[in-house]
Order: structure tokens, then sequence, then C-alpha cells
């Protein structure tokens, strides 16, 4: 994210002491990890990041929570409060306040954007009752392999919510997650943090970016992790780097180049399992199952190409190019079920492998022009992708009557046989993209806008099932239409409504799903209906709201009448209002966070848990958040924040419901000089006990008890 320095002559930085290059360099030494850049020379800004502002009072430097512009939601560099669609974004400055260290915590802060446990391996978000593996984004490129990220190479996370697929293509019914990276923009970068704390967390983060004349520049972004969790004899470790480097052809033509090396490390927890409709009552630290069996494991390596060219004033052109290989291994022994009398577990166990390949190529070409009394910018593009993926899966077998364990002891170290059984994968499969799109988005005058575009997808999967030899194919062309209209009465104030659609081709989100039943059906549908205002209630504070309806269609169930026939019936719906706030109250009040009221139900009975009626699972009524950091002064600020969630229900059986719950998180910060600050975050304040998330019934993650961390943040 480019930044401003609004400098006066007493408000400038001076340049480091060499006591304080000392520590810095010794830091990146010790701990080669470090975030929270400052950039230097506005004058060599990116034009293909938007613009947001640093302020600097006195000698300090105050992060910036709220953003003006996204690319994310439209491909253009449009203001957040020109986009017909509900869109929170959390920057990197917030993260580091947070001492946020996974995508899933920057959830925490957005409205009506929540997580499941994803079975201790993965992230999972639930957007607008949708819950989704597959609909995260790196600059706007698929990403969609099952893992845990990291932010540690984040500008900023944005949540782009209700059916985004005329920008994304198939998938993204709730809504997606898009990080943006940090990339070489030709400014200088020093910066890091150094964490130490609770559950023996041991993180770094390093960000060293440098200029080279008017045209280059090179930038690394690295993270180091060794750490533990609240949970009994479980561990996390994780490292990433990210390199890049950018250089200009000619006056007209930017090139951008990166590579990520990314593992992640660490034990695999589903939790705990439930009991007469609630999570079972025990030590949150308990681990049920075999935490020495119970691991993930995932590897990624990335390599990003991105050419800008400008053909002439107001008309560009931009082409990405991205190559991900992903390893993900995972192997876990968890809780099934209680027995009647709550005084024993039973355990299951399976291993699983994915491999996949990801090659994608966006070509954009924007084009602003006049027609009449009419702005236009146009949006014309190709997307054409290739992803081979393997699975492999195999299933834990107990000696008889071992897997029976007692509740007052449950994490037990038992032998397990892993190997496959009737129905586990082992299958191979190529999904191809190719897609073309156009938008318009046009300004009648400065009261009226409009957006209006729509995607065109081919997207074919084959599927082989290496173990019989059968194979399957799904091919689909998928048209997905977008529509908004925006009034401006004021210029910092506007009204939307939008109109939205997604499929979800029937390989599902992980490409495997294929089978003999589905494969020849159309893909799920999903409409959403949205309408919205936006106040810049000042230049460095905005608040938000949106009321929507999402319908889901083309739900595949058994035909009652011939149990070897599949009907599509028509089979949730989610509506919901959404309120968020983000920025500056004052130039040392910084807020964000957001409320959410949500409703969804099960419209046609799908199974024997899903029936009509049935909430859905992992879907609050209520929910709400709030940040604040406040500089009391130059040296000292301090940060509290607020978390509230509803009752939800774990699974759509509506069986298991996981309490309502009030958390409190608050942080210190004390600059020691301009280039050196102390914080202090304590997360659970009050140490209320509570259940985070849930994959099923008897998979449930207590939430961490009162932890601290202290960090050591450095920028020059």
């Amino acid at each position: 994210m480019l930044q401003l320095q609004l400098q006066h002559p007493r408000l400038r930085f001076r340049r480091p002491s060499p006591a304080p290059l000392t520590l810095a360099i010794g830091l990146a030494l010790c701990a080669p990890a470090f975030a929270s850049a400052v950039e230097d020379d506005a004058s060599k800004r990116d034009p293909a990041k938007d613009v947001d502002a640093v302020i600097v009072v006195g000698q300090r430097y105050l992060p910036d929570y709220q953003v003006r512009n996204t690319r994310g939601a439209t491909k253009t560099n449009t203001p957040l409060l020109d986009v017909p669609q509900a869109v929170t974004v959390v920057t990197d400055k917030l993260v580091a306040d947070q001492a946020v260290t996974s995508l899933n915590e920057t959830f925490r802060y957005m409205p009506g954007v929540g997580t499941a446990q994803g079975e201790g391996n993965r992230d999972t978000p639930v957007m607008r009752g949708i819950s989704s593996t597959g609909d995260f984004y790196v600059d706007g490129i698929r990403d969609d392999v099952q893992y845990f990220r990291d932010v540690y190479n984040l500008d900023r996370v944005e949540a782009l919510k209700g059916p985004s697929a005329m920008i994304f293509g198939r998938g993204g019914s709730g809504g997606v997650i898009n990080r943006v990276t940090r990339m070489a923009d030709g400014m200088n970068h020093r910066g890091g943090t150094l964490q130490l704390g609770s559950n023996q967390r041991q993180r770094g983060t390093l960000d060293f970016g440098q200029g080279f004349g008017e045209s280059a520049g090179f930038r690394v972004n690295a993270v180091v992790e060794d750490s533990q969790t609240f949970r009994d004899d479980t561990y996390l470790k994780r490292y990433g780097v990210n390199p890049s480097l950018n250089f200009d052809l000619g006056n007209a033509t930017r090139v951008v180049l990166a590579y990520e090396r990314f593992h992640d490390d660490r034990t695999t927890d589903r939790g705990v399992p439930s009991f007469n409709g609630r999570p079972l009552a025990t030590d949150p630290a308990t681990f049920f199952g075999n935490p020495k069996l119970s691991r993930t494991e995932a590897d990624v390596d990335a390599f990003d190409a991105i050419i800008d060219h400008a053909f002439s004033e107001g008309l560009n052109l931009r082409n990405h190019l991205r190559w991900a290989d992903y390893d993900k291994y995972y192997q876990n022994v968890f809780p099934s079920s209680v027995d009647a009398t709550g005084t024993s577990v039973t355990l299951a166990a399976y291993r699983a492998d994915t491999t996949r390949r990801n090659l994608f190529n966006q070509t954009d070409l924007v084009w602003e022009t006049r027609s009449g009394a009419l702005r236009h910018t146009v949006l014309a593009g190709i997307e054409l992708g290739r992803q081979v993926t393997d699975n492999f899966r195999q299933t834990g077998y107990f000696a008889p009557g071992t897997n029976v364990v007692p509740i007052s002891n449950p994490n037990v170290d038992l032998a397990i046989d892993f190997h496959q059984s009737a129905t586990d994968a082992d299958n191979h499969g190529v999904a191809r993209t190719s897609a073309v799109y156009l938008q318009d988005q046009i300004e009648f005058s400065p009261q009226w806008q409009a957006i209006v575009g729509v995607r065109f997808d081919n997207f074919r999967v084959d599927l082989r099932n290496n173990r019989n030899g059968q194979s399957f194919r799904s091919d689909d062309n998928l048209l997905s239409p977008r529509a908004g209209l925006v009034y401006k009465p004021l210029q910092n104030v506007s009204f939307y409504a939008s109109l939205s659609k997604a499929f979800q081709p029937r390989a599902g989100d992980q490409l495997a799903s294929l089978n003999l039943g589905n494969a020849a059906l159309d893909p799920e549908s999903f409409r959403n209906r949205e309408i919205g205002a936006k106040w810049d209630i000042h230049k460095d504070l905005q608040a938000t709201i949106a009321v929507y309806r999402l319908d889901r269609s083309n739900v595949a169930v058994t035909d009652p009448a011939d149990s070897t026939k599949m009907l599509l019936v028509d089979g949730q719906y989610t509506e919901g209002v959404e309120v968020g706030l983000a920025g500056r109250i004052t130039d040392r009040w910084q807020v964000m966070g957001g409320y959410a009221w949500q409703s969804g139900e099960i419209t046609t009975t799908q199974s024997a848990t899903a029936i009509e009626g049935n909430r859905l699972a992992q879907l609050p009524r209520h929910s709400a958040s709030l940040w604040n950091r406040y500089d009391f002064n130059d040296t000292f600020g301090a940060g509290l924040g607020i978390v509230y969630r509803g009752e939800i229900y774990a699974n759509v059986d509506n069986k298991v419901a996981l309490p309502a719950f009030t958390r409190v998180d608050a942080a210190v910060y004390w600059t020691l000089s301009p280039s050196l600050q102390l914080q202090l975050n304590v997360e659970n304040l009050g140490n209320t006990r509570y259940f985070a998330s849930a994959h099923s019934n008897n998979n449930i993650s207590p939430g961490a008890p009162r932890s601290a961390w202290v960090g050591l943040n450095f920028r020059y």
C-alpha cells in the first residue's frame, strides 16, 4: 500500500541514530521476519496501488485503519464510496496493532464474516451463511488449496461480500477473501517486529525494501515462528520468504516479479466433542485424540509476474501470470462421539495428501473515456487457468476397543494402522478455466453512477478414480452478471442497489466432488440482492450499511420416488444487515468494527440432517466487534477491543449449539523513539470461557484463555 507522509519542517522523520540502527540490524539477524514498513520518496508511487495517508504528529507515526480505494472489487482503482457492494478491509496497520499472525484472525472485526474450524487444518471463513475453503485469492488470483495462511507479507485483507463471480469467476458464492501483498515499488522500506509471550510464542517478521534510482526496486518480506498453543501437547512452526523486484521498461511499462516460499507445520486440533446439545464441559487445554499422530503441513511455492503498460492517458493494459505449487498433508486423530453416560468418547482417524499445481493468467484492458456527458471506465479481460490436483486419503484403524477412551483422560498415545477404506479417495483431476469478462463503470453525473458487467466461463473438470479406473467429466458454461446503481446526493455520501449471481460447479471447492450421480447436473446457483449506503463522515472515517438477501438454488437431493436419481431444488436463503465503521474519529483515536444481524434457513429438506426450516450452521443471529486505539501523547497509546458473537449451531441438524460470548482484548503502545516501539497485547482480558468455532457436532474449538504477547517493532 503506497503511503504518503504529510510532512512539515518540524514533522519529518529523523535519520535513526547508530544505536537504533545497530539494534534493528541485530533483530533482523536474530529473527528473519519483520513487518510494518514506512515508505519514503512518495514521488515514486506505484500507479497500480491506491494511495492512503500516513499521518505524522510530532515524531509519532500513526497507522491507518481505513482505506479509500480498492482494485479488488472492480479490477480498477475505484473509491470504496463508489463500489455498490459491501466491502470490509483490514489493513496491515490494524494487523500490527492487534499482533495478528494468521489470516483467520483478521475476520474478527469484519462485520458478517465468521470462521468455521476447518477440521483443524485450514482457513474456513463463513460469509452470508456460506462456508468455503476455496474462495481465497492473492492479488486477485485464485489461491484455493486448504491450508492456514499467514499475514507477514500483506498490505491488506479484503472481504468482498456476496457473489463476486463477475470479477473472480466460479465460486465466491457468499463472498471472497482477497489478500493484497506487499511488492517492490521502487521505495525504501525498513521495518520489523519481534514477538514473545504466552504459549511460548516466538515470532519475527522483516520488511526490507530498496529503491534503485527512479525506475527499479527490490523488496523482501519474511517470517519465522516457533510457538505452542494453549492446547496440551500442540505446536506451531512456520516460515515464509517473499522477495519481489520491480523495474520500468521505458516510461510506459512497469514489471513486477515476485516469488513466495511458505511452510506451515502444526498440530491438527479438532477440539472437543459435545454432550446433551452443548460442547463438552472440560478444561480448554484438554486435547481429544493423539496429538503425536495429529499433524498438518503445507508447502507453497508461488511465482508472480505482473506487467502494467500505459498505451496513452486513459488506456492501460495489465497482465498477471501466477504459477503456484501446493503440497498439503494432514493426519488427525479426533473425537467422533460421546457415549450416553458422558463418561467415554470414541475416537476416529484419517490422513490425506493433496498436491495441486495452479497456472493462471489474467489480462485486463482498462479504458477511461467520455461519450457526450457520460464518463466510462471500461474493463475488458481474459482469464486462462489450469489446475492439476492429486488426492489420496487413508482411514485410521485401531485395535479392537482401544479407540473408546475415558472423558477424564482423552489425550492418548494409541497405535493406529492407516490404510485405504472402500471409499477413500485416490484421484487425479485436471480443471481448465477459459473466461472473458466485460464491465463498464458509467458516471452519468456527479450524483449518479452505474456499474454493469458480465463474465462468461467455460469451466471443465476431468477426474479419474485411480482405484477403479472410472473417469468423470463436467463441462459448464457459466454466465455471471453483475449490476449496480449508485446515487450520491452529497460528495461524501452514496446509496446503492446491486444484483449479482455466482455458480459453484459440481466439482466443488476442492475440485474433487464429481461422481456418477452429479457429473451431469447443472452447477449450484447463488443470487444476491443488496442495498446499502456509505458515508465518509470526514476524510479519514467511513461508515457503511448493507441490507442483503442471498438465495441458493440447484441443490442436488435424492429423488424420494427413485433413489437412483437426483433432483435440483432451492436449498437455502440468508438475509441480513451489516454495519461497519473504520478510520479516525480524531487524529489520536482510531476505530474498526461493526455489527451484523443475519438469518438463514434450509428451504427444502435435503437429507436426514438438512431439514426444511433448520437454521444454517455457523451463522449467529447477532454479532458485533469494535477495536479502538487511542494515543494519549507522542509516547503512549492504548488499544481496547470487544468481540461479541451470538449463539450458533455447530451443524445444520441444529442439535448442538455453541453459546454466545463476549471477549475483551487490550493493548498498550510505548514509542521509545521515532524508529522503535514496544507494545503489549492481551487477548481475552477477562479470561472468558467460550467456544470459538466448530466443524461438526463433535469437533468444537475452545476459545483461548487469557494470553499476552510483547512486541518490539522498528521502522526507519
